[in-house]
Protein backbone atom coordinates (compact mmCIF):
# COMPACT_ATOMS: atom_id res chain seq x y z
CA UNK A 1 0.00 0.00 0.00
CA UNK A 2 1.01 3.46 -0.58
CA UNK A 3 2.65 5.88 2.06
CA UNK A 4 0.26 8.19 3.53
CA UNK A 5 1.10 11.25 5.27
CA UNK A 6 0.94 11.16 9.11
CA UNK A 7 -1.63 14.08 10.87
CA UNK A 8 -0.01 15.24 13.84
CA UNK A 9 -2.32 16.27 16.25
CA UNK A 10 0.40 19.30 17.23
CA UNK A 11 -0.28 20.96 14.00
CA UNK A 12 -3.96 19.90 13.57
CA UNK A 13 -6.13 22.88 12.97
CA UNK A 14 -8.87 21.87 15.20
CA UNK A 15 -9.42 22.43 18.56
CA UNK A 16 -11.91 19.65 20.95
CA UNK A 17 -14.40 21.69 23.79
CA UNK A 18 -15.40 20.09 27.03
CA UNK A 19 -18.53 21.55 26.84
CA UNK A 20 -21.35 21.39 24.70
CA UNK A 21 -22.70 24.21 22.25
CA UNK A 22 -25.07 26.43 23.52
CA UNK A 23 -27.23 26.02 20.84
CA UNK A 24 -26.99 22.55 20.07
CA UNK A 25 -29.93 20.26 20.18
CA UNK A 26 -29.13 17.00 18.82
CA UNK A 27 -26.42 14.81 20.00
CA UNK A 28 -24.74 15.13 16.38
CA UNK A 29 -24.83 18.39 16.65
CA UNK A 30 -22.39 18.37 20.22
CA UNK A 31 -20.49 16.01 19.28
CA UNK A 32 -19.52 17.17 15.52
CA UNK A 33 -18.58 21.04 17.38
CA UNK A 34 -17.07 19.69 20.22
CA UNK A 35 -14.59 16.77 18.47
CA UNK A 36 -13.33 19.58 16.26
CA UNK A 37 -15.25 18.15 13.18
CA UNK A 38 -17.52 21.38 11.73
CA UNK A 39 -17.39 24.79 13.41
CA UNK A 40 -21.20 27.27 12.77
CA UNK A 41 -20.46 30.21 10.61
CA UNK A 42 -23.87 31.35 10.14
CA UNK A 43 -27.39 29.91 11.02
CA UNK A 44 -27.54 27.02 8.96
CA UNK A 45 -23.94 27.33 7.44
CA UNK A 46 -21.12 25.59 8.92
CA UNK A 47 -17.47 25.59 7.91
CA UNK A 48 -16.28 21.73 7.47
CA UNK A 49 -12.41 21.61 9.42
CA UNK A 50 -9.69 19.23 8.75
CA UNK A 51 -11.29 15.56 10.48
CA UNK A 52 -14.67 16.65 9.33
CA UNK A 53 -13.63 17.10 5.69
CA UNK A 54 -12.00 13.82 5.38
CA UNK A 55 -15.23 11.87 7.37
CA UNK A 56 -17.06 14.26 4.52
CA UNK A 57 -14.98 12.78 1.53
CA UNK A 58 -14.74 9.40 2.52
CA UNK A 59 -18.68 9.32 2.27
CA UNK A 60 -18.59 10.90 -1.28
CA UNK A 61 -15.77 8.40 -1.91
CA UNK A 62 -18.19 5.55 -1.53
CA UNK A 63 -21.25 7.30 -3.14
CA UNK A 64 -18.92 8.34 -6.37
CA UNK A 65 -17.71 4.16 -6.84
CA UNK A 66 -20.93 2.57 -6.28
CA UNK A 67 -22.65 5.64 -8.29
CA UNK A 68 -19.61 4.64 -11.12
CA UNK A 69 -20.41 0.54 -10.44
CA UNK A 70 -24.33 1.36 -12.06
CA UNK A 71 -22.77 3.00 -15.18
CA UNK A 72 -23.61 6.54 -13.69
CA UNK A 73 -20.98 9.61 -15.48
CA UNK A 74 -19.90 12.29 -13.10
CA UNK A 75 -20.69 15.82 -14.14
CA UNK A 76 -20.71 19.02 -11.78
CA UNK A 77 -23.29 21.74 -12.75
CA UNK A 78 -23.05 25.19 -11.17
CA UNK A 79 -25.30 26.13 -8.42
CA UNK A 80 -25.88 29.59 -9.41
CA UNK A 81 -28.68 28.27 -12.00
CA UNK A 82 -31.23 31.11 -14.26
CA UNK A 83 -34.80 31.82 -13.58
CA UNK A 84 -36.13 30.66 -16.52
CA UNK A 85 -36.17 26.88 -16.68
CA UNK A 86 -37.69 27.04 -13.14
CA UNK A 87 -40.19 29.15 -14.16
CA UNK A 88 -41.37 26.60 -17.25
CA UNK A 89 -41.83 23.86 -14.80
CA UNK A 90 -43.24 26.31 -12.42
CA UNK A 91 -40.84 25.46 -9.40
CA UNK A 92 -39.54 29.16 -9.65
CA UNK A 93 -42.79 29.68 -7.61
CA UNK A 94 -43.67 26.56 -6.15
CA UNK A 95 -40.53 26.42 -4.15
CA UNK A 96 -41.91 29.14 -2.26
CA UNK A 97 -39.39 31.21 0.47
CA UNK A 98 -37.25 27.87 0.50
CA UNK A 99 -35.69 29.26 -2.37
CA UNK A 100 -32.53 31.58 -2.47
CA UNK A 101 -33.50 33.95 -5.01
CA UNK A 102 -31.00 36.98 -5.96
CA UNK A 103 -30.15 39.47 -8.84
CA UNK A 104 -27.72 40.04 -11.02
CA UNK A 105 -26.09 44.12 -11.96
CA UNK A 106 -28.38 44.17 -14.56
CA UNK A 107 -31.50 42.70 -12.82
CA UNK A 108 -31.77 39.25 -14.23
CA UNK A 109 -32.95 36.46 -11.64
CA UNK A 110 -31.03 33.87 -10.67
CA UNK A 111 -31.48 30.98 -7.63
CA UNK A 112 -28.81 28.57 -5.49
CA UNK A 113 -29.70 25.39 -6.85
CA UNK A 114 -32.10 23.85 -4.31
CA UNK A 115 -31.96 20.70 -6.95
CA UNK A 116 -30.98 20.37 -10.52
CA UNK A 117 -33.87 18.48 -12.35
CA UNK A 118 -34.01 21.26 -14.81
CA UNK A 119 -30.53 21.79 -15.62
CA UNK A 120 -30.01 18.08 -16.03
CA UNK A 121 -32.59 18.04 -18.40
CA UNK A 122 -31.14 20.58 -20.41
CA UNK A 123 -28.27 19.17 -20.57
CA UNK A 124 -28.94 16.55 -22.16
CA UNK A 125 -31.07 18.11 -24.19
CA UNK A 126 -27.97 19.86 -25.53
CA UNK A 127 -26.43 16.21 -25.81
CA UNK A 128 -28.98 13.53 -26.93
CA UNK A 129 -30.49 13.75 -30.11
CA UNK A 130 -31.33 10.10 -30.50
CA UNK A 131 -32.42 6.98 -28.60
CA UNK A 132 -28.78 5.77 -29.80
CA UNK A 133 -27.79 8.46 -26.73
CA UNK A 134 -29.92 6.59 -23.93
CA UNK A 135 -29.95 5.59 -21.49
CA UNK A 136 -27.66 7.39 -19.28
CA UNK A 137 -27.50 8.24 -16.06
CA UNK A 138 -25.69 11.23 -14.63
CA UNK A 139 -25.11 12.64 -11.32
CA UNK A 140 -22.93 15.15 -9.65
CA UNK A 141 -22.07 15.84 -5.70
CA UNK A 142 -22.23 19.02 -5.39
CA UNK A 143 -23.70 21.83 -2.33
CA UNK A 144 -27.36 23.02 -2.59
CA UNK A 145 -29.40 25.80 -0.87
CA UNK A 146 -32.45 25.82 0.53
CA UNK A 147 -33.57 28.83 3.15
CA UNK A 148 -34.76 26.48 6.23
CA UNK A 149 -37.00 29.28 7.97
CA UNK A 150 -35.76 27.30 11.20
CA UNK A 151 -32.52 25.82 10.40
CA UNK A 152 -31.65 23.33 13.37
CA UNK A 153 -29.73 20.62 14.60
CA UNK A 154 -26.76 20.98 13.14
CA UNK A 155 -25.72 19.63 9.69
CA UNK A 156 -28.81 17.97 9.95
CA UNK A 157 -30.89 20.93 8.80
CA UNK A 158 -28.87 23.43 7.02
CA UNK A 159 -29.26 26.19 4.34
CA UNK A 160 -26.25 24.88 2.62
CA UNK A 161 -25.83 20.99 2.06
CA UNK A 162 -23.71 18.69 0.09
CA UNK A 163 -25.78 16.03 -1.70
CA UNK A 164 -25.48 13.58 -4.69
CA UNK A 165 -28.47 13.91 -7.08
CA UNK A 166 -28.66 11.84 -10.06
CA UNK A 167 -30.86 11.63 -13.13
CA UNK A 168 -31.47 9.28 -15.58
CA UNK A 169 -32.70 9.65 -19.10
CA UNK A 170 -35.04 6.65 -21.13
CA UNK A 171 -36.89 6.55 -24.17
CA UNK A 172 -39.76 4.45 -22.51
CA UNK A 173 -40.92 3.25 -18.80
CA UNK A 174 -39.39 0.28 -18.55
CA UNK A 175 -36.08 1.96 -19.01
CA UNK A 176 -37.26 4.05 -16.43
CA UNK A 177 -37.88 1.13 -13.88
CA UNK A 178 -34.76 -0.15 -14.75
CA UNK A 179 -32.85 2.69 -13.87
CA UNK A 180 -34.77 2.81 -10.78
CA UNK A 181 -33.75 -0.27 -9.74
CA UNK A 182 -30.31 -0.42 -10.35
CA UNK A 183 -30.72 3.02 -8.13
CA UNK A 184 -32.04 1.05 -5.09
CA UNK A 185 -29.42 -1.47 -5.29
CA UNK A 186 -26.93 0.67 -5.15
CA UNK A 187 -28.24 2.95 -2.38
CA UNK A 188 -28.71 -0.10 -0.21
CA UNK A 189 -24.79 -1.13 -0.94
CA UNK A 190 -23.89 2.77 0.11
CA UNK A 191 -25.72 2.63 3.19
CA UNK A 192 -24.06 -0.49 3.93
CA UNK A 193 -20.87 0.19 3.19
CA UNK A 194 -21.43 3.68 5.77
CA UNK A 195 -22.31 1.10 7.98
CA UNK A 196 -25.94 2.81 8.90
CA UNK A 197 -29.14 1.29 9.87
CA UNK A 198 -32.07 2.06 7.83
CA UNK A 199 -35.32 1.78 6.44
CA UNK A 200 -36.86 2.12 2.73
CA UNK A 201 -39.86 3.30 2.95
CA UNK A 202 -42.81 4.66 0.59
CA UNK A 203 -43.02 7.94 0.39
CA UNK A 204 -44.99 10.95 -1.26
CA UNK A 205 -43.62 12.78 -4.44
CA UNK A 206 -43.97 16.22 -3.23
CA UNK A 207 -42.52 19.35 -5.31
CA UNK A 208 -40.71 17.06 -7.27
CA UNK A 209 -43.51 15.42 -8.71
CA UNK A 210 -43.63 12.06 -10.50
CA UNK A 211 -45.21 8.67 -9.67
CA UNK A 212 -43.20 6.07 -7.33
CA UNK A 213 -41.11 7.87 -4.63
CA UNK A 214 -38.79 5.68 -1.96
CA UNK A 215 -36.98 7.00 0.83
CA UNK A 216 -34.04 5.98 2.70
CA UNK A 217 -34.36 6.31 6.22
CA UNK A 218 -31.91 6.10 9.35
CA UNK A 219 -33.96 5.68 12.74
CA UNK A 220 -32.34 8.38 15.17
CA UNK A 221 -33.97 10.16 17.73
CA UNK A 222 -32.70 13.17 16.43
CA UNK A 223 -34.89 12.51 12.95
CA UNK A 224 -37.26 14.89 11.63
CA UNK A 225 -39.28 12.18 9.83
CA UNK A 226 -41.34 9.92 11.25
CA UNK A 227 -41.66 6.50 9.65
CA UNK A 228 -44.14 3.08 10.22
CA UNK A 229 -43.07 -0.15 10.60
CA UNK A 230 -45.10 -3.10 10.51
CA UNK A 231 -43.78 -5.90 12.71
CA UNK A 232 -45.07 -8.98 11.13
CA UNK A 233 -44.39 -8.42 7.52
CA UNK A 234 -42.38 -5.83 5.23
CA UNK A 235 -44.05 -2.68 4.87
CA UNK A 236 -42.24 0.53 6.04
CA UNK A 237 -43.72 3.78 4.55
CA UNK A 238 -43.32 7.66 5.97
CA UNK A 239 -46.65 8.47 7.63
CA UNK A 240 -47.26 11.10 4.97
CA UNK A 241 -47.03 8.28 2.22
CA UNK A 242 -49.69 5.96 4.22
CA UNK A 243 -53.45 5.72 3.27
CA UNK A 244 -56.40 4.40 4.68
CA UNK A 245 -58.72 2.57 2.52
CA UNK A 246 -62.74 3.73 1.94
CA UNK A 247 -65.06 1.29 3.91
CA UNK A 248 -68.75 2.48 3.55
CA UNK A 249 -71.15 1.11 5.92
CA UNK A 250 -74.89 0.59 6.32
CA UNK A 251 -76.57 3.35 7.66
CA UNK A 252 -80.05 2.35 7.23
CA UNK A 253 -80.74 2.26 10.50
CA UNK A 254 -79.57 5.40 12.01
CA UNK A 255 -82.49 8.07 13.10
CA UNK A 256 -82.62 10.83 11.35
CA UNK A 257 -79.78 14.03 12.29
CA UNK A 258 -81.26 16.01 15.89
CA UNK A 259 -79.46 19.06 17.52
CA UNK A 260 -78.80 18.89 20.72
CA UNK A 261 -77.47 22.32 22.93
CA UNK A 262 -73.81 21.58 23.85
CA UNK A 263 -73.15 25.02 25.63
CA UNK A 264 -69.53 25.68 26.59
CA UNK A 265 -68.19 22.83 24.08
CA UNK A 266 -65.60 24.97 21.50
CA UNK A 267 -63.18 21.38 21.58
CA UNK A 268 -63.68 17.90 20.98
CA UNK A 269 -62.50 17.49 24.69
CA UNK A 270 -65.15 19.30 26.35
CA UNK A 271 -67.84 17.98 23.72
CA UNK A 272 -66.81 14.59 24.72
CA UNK A 273 -67.00 15.02 28.19
CA UNK A 274 -70.02 17.04 28.44
CA UNK A 275 -71.75 14.14 26.31
CA UNK A 276 -70.01 10.98 27.66
CA UNK A 277 -69.21 9.65 24.33
CA UNK A 278 -65.43 8.73 23.29
CA UNK A 279 -63.96 11.65 21.21
CA UNK A 280 -64.21 9.00 18.14
CA UNK A 281 -67.73 8.99 17.61
CA UNK A 282 -67.08 13.15 17.27
CA UNK A 283 -66.39 14.63 13.70
CA UNK A 284 -63.80 17.32 13.84
CA UNK A 285 -63.98 19.90 11.05
CA UNK A 286 -60.62 22.19 10.51
CA UNK A 287 -60.92 24.88 8.66
CA UNK A 288 -57.89 26.43 6.56
CA UNK A 289 -57.88 27.97 3.47
CA UNK A 290 -56.01 27.13 0.12
CA UNK A 291 -55.07 30.21 -2.20
CA UNK A 292 -57.43 32.31 -0.18
CA UNK A 293 -60.71 30.12 -0.55
CA UNK A 294 -62.03 28.16 2.48
CA UNK A 295 -61.77 24.30 2.98
CA UNK A 296 -62.93 22.32 5.36
CA UNK A 297 -61.39 19.06 6.35
CA UNK A 298 -63.30 16.26 8.52
CA UNK A 299 -61.80 13.84 10.66
CA UNK A 300 -62.85 11.62 13.32
CA UNK A 301 -62.82 13.75 16.44
CA UNK A 302 -59.83 11.73 18.20
CA UNK A 303 -57.46 11.76 15.12
CA UNK A 304 -55.37 15.30 14.23
CA UNK A 305 -54.88 16.73 10.59
CA UNK A 306 -52.00 16.25 9.17
CA UNK A 307 -51.24 19.53 7.70
CA UNK A 308 -48.25 18.25 5.73
CA UNK A 309 -50.70 15.60 4.17
CA UNK A 310 -53.06 18.50 3.41
CA UNK A 311 -50.46 20.81 1.96
CA UNK A 312 -48.92 18.12 -0.02
CA UNK A 313 -52.64 17.91 -1.52
CA UNK A 314 -53.16 21.07 -2.63
CA UNK A 315 -49.22 21.62 -3.95
CA UNK A 316 -48.63 23.99 -5.07
CA UNK A 317 -51.38 25.83 -4.16
CA UNK A 318 -50.70 28.30 -0.35
CA UNK A 319 -52.65 26.51 2.39
CA UNK A 320 -53.39 28.47 5.63
CA UNK A 321 -55.23 28.22 8.74
CA UNK A 322 -58.51 30.21 8.90
CA UNK A 323 -58.01 33.83 11.04
CA UNK A 324 -60.03 35.69 13.32
CA UNK A 325 -61.09 38.02 10.61
CA UNK A 326 -61.99 35.24 8.08
CA UNK A 327 -64.51 33.93 10.99
CA UNK A 328 -65.53 37.30 10.90
CA UNK A 329 -66.10 38.01 7.13
CA UNK A 330 -68.29 34.96 7.48
CA UNK A 331 -70.71 34.63 10.24
CA UNK A 332 -72.23 31.19 9.06
CA UNK A 333 -68.94 29.77 9.93
CA UNK A 334 -69.01 29.49 13.76
CA UNK A 335 -66.25 28.70 15.29
CA UNK A 336 -65.79 25.64 17.41
CA UNK A 337 -69.19 24.55 16.36
CA UNK A 338 -68.69 23.60 12.19
CA UNK A 339 -70.19 20.83 10.80
CA UNK A 340 -70.32 19.36 7.34
CA UNK A 341 -74.28 19.70 6.57
CA UNK A 342 -75.59 22.71 5.17
CA UNK A 343 -72.34 24.14 4.28
CA UNK A 344 -72.40 26.89 1.83
CA UNK A 345 -70.03 27.93 -0.58
CA UNK A 346 -66.84 25.60 1.03
CA UNK A 347 -65.21 22.78 -0.64
CA UNK A 348 -65.41 19.71 1.99
CA UNK A 349 -62.61 17.37 1.99
CA UNK A 350 -62.73 13.94 4.53
CA UNK A 351 -60.43 11.36 5.66
CA UNK A 352 -61.31 8.04 4.83
CA UNK A 353 -62.33 7.50 8.09
CA UNK A 354 -65.37 9.38 7.74
CA UNK A 355 -66.86 6.72 4.79
CA UNK A 356 -70.19 6.81 3.58
CA UNK A 357 -72.87 5.68 6.25
CA UNK A 358 -70.93 6.81 9.28
CA UNK A 359 -72.33 8.52 11.89
CA UNK A 360 -71.75 11.14 13.69
CA UNK A 361 -71.92 14.10 16.00
CA UNK A 362 -70.31 16.92 14.98
CA UNK A 363 -71.31 20.93 15.14
CA UNK A 364 -74.86 22.31 14.05
CA UNK A 365 -73.59 25.60 12.58
CA UNK A 366 -74.85 27.40 15.77
CA UNK A 367 -73.42 28.59 18.93
CA UNK A 368 -73.53 26.31 21.34
CA UNK A 369 -75.31 23.35 19.37
CA UNK A 370 -73.88 20.14 18.60
CA UNK A 371 -76.08 17.76 15.87
CA UNK A 372 -75.90 13.61 15.96
CA UNK A 373 -76.93 11.25 14.08
CA UNK A 374 -75.12 13.08 11.17
CA UNK A 375 -74.68 10.20 8.40
CA UNK A 376 -71.72 10.71 5.83
CA UNK A 377 -73.43 10.39 2.27
CA UNK A 378 -76.85 10.94 3.83
CA UNK A 379 -76.31 13.98 5.21
CA UNK A 380 -73.47 15.53 4.05
CA UNK A 381 -71.52 15.01 0.60
CA UNK A 382 -67.93 14.38 0.50
CA UNK A 383 -66.25 16.42 -2.43
CA UNK A 384 -62.96 14.44 -2.27
CA UNK A 385 -61.69 11.88 0.79
CA UNK A 386 -58.03 12.45 1.32
CA UNK A 387 -56.11 10.47 4.21
CA UNK A 388 -55.32 13.69 6.37
CA UNK A 389 -54.93 12.20 9.64
CA UNK A 390 -51.48 11.69 11.45
CA UNK A 391 -50.69 8.16 11.52
CA UNK A 392 -50.57 6.79 15.14
CA UNK A 393 -49.08 3.72 17.00
CA UNK A 394 -50.92 0.98 16.78
CA UNK A 395 -52.79 1.65 13.21
CA UNK A 396 -53.48 -0.96 11.12
CA UNK A 397 -50.86 -1.88 8.31
CA UNK A 398 -52.13 -1.38 4.98
CA UNK A 399 -50.83 -4.98 3.89
CA UNK A 400 -51.32 -7.08 6.42
CA UNK A 401 -53.53 -5.39 8.86
CA UNK A 402 -51.19 -5.61 12.08
CA UNK A 403 -50.40 -2.89 14.43
CA UNK A 404 -47.66 -0.32 12.62
CA UNK A 405 -44.60 0.70 14.83
CA UNK A 406 -43.75 4.89 14.54
CA UNK A 407 -40.30 5.52 14.71
CA UNK A 408 -38.11 8.98 14.51
CA UNK A 409 -35.66 8.59 11.40
CA UNK A 410 -33.19 11.07 9.27
CA UNK A 411 -33.75 11.12 5.31
CA UNK A 412 -30.64 10.10 3.58
CA UNK A 413 -31.95 9.28 0.17
CA UNK A 414 -34.76 9.42 -1.83
CA UNK A 415 -35.80 8.25 -5.52
CA UNK A 416 -38.21 9.24 -7.31
CA UNK A 417 -39.53 8.13 -11.19
CA UNK A 418 -40.64 11.42 -12.35
CA UNK A 419 -41.43 10.97 -15.66
CA UNK A 420 -42.36 13.00 -18.30
CA UNK A 421 -43.09 16.05 -15.92
CA UNK A 422 -39.40 17.94 -17.05
CA UNK A 423 -39.07 16.36 -20.04
CA UNK A 424 -42.82 18.17 -21.30
CA UNK A 425 -41.96 21.29 -19.50
CA UNK A 426 -38.41 21.78 -21.23
CA UNK A 427 -39.81 19.57 -24.09
CA UNK A 428 -36.80 17.06 -24.45
CA UNK A 429 -37.46 14.85 -27.67
CA UNK A 430 -35.23 12.48 -29.06
CA UNK A 431 -35.07 10.70 -32.25
CA UNK A 432 -36.90 7.24 -32.10
CA UNK A 433 -36.10 4.28 -33.60
CA UNK A 434 -38.80 4.22 -36.09
CA UNK A 435 -37.29 7.78 -37.09
CA UNK A 436 -40.36 9.66 -34.98
CA UNK A 437 -39.62 12.40 -31.90
CA UNK A 438 -40.07 10.50 -28.51
CA UNK A 439 -40.53 12.24 -25.38
CA UNK A 440 -37.64 11.14 -23.00
CA UNK A 441 -38.58 9.71 -19.39
CA UNK A 442 -36.74 10.40 -16.11
CA UNK A 443 -35.83 9.38 -12.67
CA UNK A 444 -34.54 12.02 -10.11
CA UNK A 445 -32.22 9.88 -7.08
CA UNK A 446 -30.47 11.93 -4.29
CA UNK A 447 -28.24 10.97 -1.18
CA UNK A 448 -27.48 13.11 1.62
CA UNK A 449 -23.89 13.34 1.63
CA UNK A 450 -23.76 15.94 4.72
CA UNK A 451 -26.88 14.48 6.36
CA UNK A 452 -25.55 10.97 6.19
CA UNK A 453 -22.49 12.30 7.98
CA UNK A 454 -25.05 13.42 11.15
CA UNK A 455 -26.94 10.31 10.78
CA UNK A 456 -23.69 8.26 11.01
CA UNK A 457 -22.85 10.35 14.48
CA UNK A 458 -26.38 9.93 15.39
CA UNK A 459 -26.34 6.22 15.13
CA UNK A 460 -23.04 5.08 16.39
CA UNK A 461 -22.35 7.41 18.88
CA UNK A 462 -21.87 6.33 22.82
CA UNK A 463 -21.44 8.34 25.95
CA UNK A 464 -17.91 9.06 25.54
CA UNK A 465 -17.91 10.98 21.60
CA UNK A 466 -18.07 9.53 17.93
CA UNK A 467 -17.09 5.98 16.86
CA UNK A 468 -17.16 6.19 13.55
CA UNK A 469 -17.15 3.11 11.21
CA UNK A 470 -13.88 2.22 9.51
CA UNK A 471 -14.80 3.01 6.35
CA UNK A 472 -15.65 6.84 6.79
CA UNK A 473 -13.56 7.24 9.61
CA UNK A 474 -10.73 10.18 9.63
CA UNK A 475 -7.88 7.86 10.41
CA UNK A 476 -7.60 4.23 11.00
CA UNK A 477 -5.56 4.64 14.10
CA UNK A 478 -5.45 7.74 16.69
CA UNK A 479 -2.11 6.94 18.31
CA UNK A 480 -1.64 8.74 21.36
CA UNK A 481 1.62 9.94 23.20
CA UNK A 482 0.96 9.33 26.76
CA UNK A 483 3.40 12.36 27.57
CA UNK A 484 7.10 11.99 28.26
CA UNK A 485 9.65 12.50 25.89
CA UNK A 486 10.64 8.40 25.05
CA UNK A 487 6.32 7.82 24.71
CA UNK A 488 6.52 10.62 22.49
CA UNK A 489 9.47 8.89 20.48
CA UNK A 490 7.69 5.68 20.18
CA UNK A 491 4.28 7.50 19.03
CA UNK A 492 5.73 9.23 16.42
CA UNK A 493 8.00 5.90 15.19
CA UNK A 494 5.21 3.38 15.16
CA UNK A 495 3.10 6.05 13.44
CA UNK A 496 5.47 6.38 10.19
CA UNK A 497 5.26 2.57 10.52
CA UNK A 498 2.36 2.30 10.05
CA UNK A 499 1.98 5.05 7.64
CA UNK A 500 4.39 3.67 5.51
CA UNK A 501 2.14 0.42 5.03
CA UNK A 502 -0.81 2.69 3.72
CA UNK A 503 -2.56 3.25 7.28
CA UNK A 504 -4.24 6.27 8.34
CA UNK A 505 -2.72 7.66 11.68
CA UNK A 506 -3.86 10.54 13.59
CA UNK A 507 -1.13 10.80 15.98
CA UNK A 508 -1.66 13.14 19.59
CA UNK A 509 1.97 14.37 19.81
CA UNK A 510 0.63 17.46 21.90
CA UNK A 511 3.25 18.90 24.00
CA UNK A 512 1.94 20.21 27.62
CA UNK A 513 -1.60 18.11 27.42
CA UNK A 514 -2.28 15.73 30.12
CA UNK A 515 -2.38 11.99 29.17
CA UNK A 516 -6.09 12.28 30.36
CA UNK A 517 -7.05 14.93 28.40
CA UNK A 518 -5.61 12.99 25.10
CA UNK A 519 -7.42 9.92 26.77
CA UNK A 520 -10.37 11.54 26.64
CA UNK A 521 -10.50 13.43 23.08
CA UNK A 522 -9.00 10.29 21.70
CA UNK A 523 -12.64 8.39 22.71
CA UNK A 524 -14.26 11.65 21.67
CA UNK A 525 -13.05 12.39 18.28
CA UNK A 526 -13.98 8.46 17.52
CA UNK A 527 -11.55 6.77 15.47
CA UNK A 528 -11.82 3.24 15.02
CA UNK A 529 -8.53 1.52 17.04
CA UNK A 530 -6.69 3.70 19.99
CA UNK A 531 -2.82 2.88 20.22
CA UNK A 532 -1.13 3.94 23.59
CA UNK A 533 2.26 4.76 23.88
CA UNK A 534 2.25 4.85 27.82
CA UNK A 535 3.37 3.83 30.95
CA UNK A 536 5.39 0.37 29.32
CA UNK A 537 6.84 2.31 26.43
CA UNK A 538 10.77 1.98 27.73
CA UNK A 539 9.56 -1.94 27.06
CA UNK A 540 8.48 -1.35 23.48
CA UNK A 541 5.21 -2.15 24.83
CA UNK A 542 1.99 -0.15 23.90
CA UNK A 543 -1.76 -0.53 24.28
CA UNK A 544 -3.91 -1.32 21.70
CA UNK A 545 -7.83 -0.56 22.46
CA UNK A 546 -11.11 -0.85 20.21
CA UNK A 547 -13.00 2.35 20.43
CA UNK A 548 -16.25 0.71 19.67
CA UNK A 549 -16.33 -2.48 22.07
CA UNK A 550 -13.78 -0.63 24.76
CA UNK A 551 -11.57 -3.78 24.72
CA UNK A 552 -7.63 -3.89 25.47
CA UNK A 553 -4.62 -5.62 24.76
CA UNK A 554 -1.27 -4.88 25.30
CA UNK A 555 1.31 -5.37 22.41
CA UNK A 556 4.56 -5.08 21.10
CA UNK A 557 5.57 -2.83 18.84
CA UNK A 558 5.80 -5.36 16.02
CA UNK A 559 2.87 -6.97 16.96
CA UNK A 560 0.65 -3.57 16.87
CA UNK A 561 1.82 -3.04 13.25
CA UNK A 562 1.39 -6.40 12.09
CA UNK A 563 -2.40 -6.36 13.69
CA UNK A 564 -3.02 -3.10 12.12
CA UNK A 565 -1.74 -3.82 9.07
CA UNK A 566 -3.00 -7.00 8.51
Amino acid sequence: MANVPVQRMSQLMAKTLRDDPADAEVLSHKLLVRAGYVRRTAAGIWSWLPLGKRVLANVERIVREEMDAIGAQEVLLPALLPREPYDATGRWDEYGQELFRLQDRKGGDYLLGPTHEEIFTLLVKDQASSYKDLPVILYQIQHKYRDEARPRAGILRGREFLMKDSYSFDTEDDGLARSYALHREAYQKIFARLGLDYRICAATAGAMGGSKSEEFLAPAEAGEDTFADCPNCDFAANTEAITYQLKPVDATDVPAAEDIPTPDTPTIETLAASLGVPASATLKNLLVKVDGEIVAVGVPGDREVDLDKVEAHFAPAVVELVTEADFAARPDLVRGYVGPQGLDKVTYIADPRVAPGTSWITGANKAGTHTKNVVAGRDFEVDQYVDVVVVQQGDPCPKCGTGLVLDRAIEIGHIFQLGRKYTDALKLDVLGQHGKPVRVTMGSYGVGVSRAVAALAEQTADDKGLCWPKEVAPADVHVVAAGKALQTELALDISQKLAAAGVRVLVDDRPGVSPGVKFTDSELIGVPQILVAGRRAADGVVELKDRRTGEREELTVEEAVARLTA
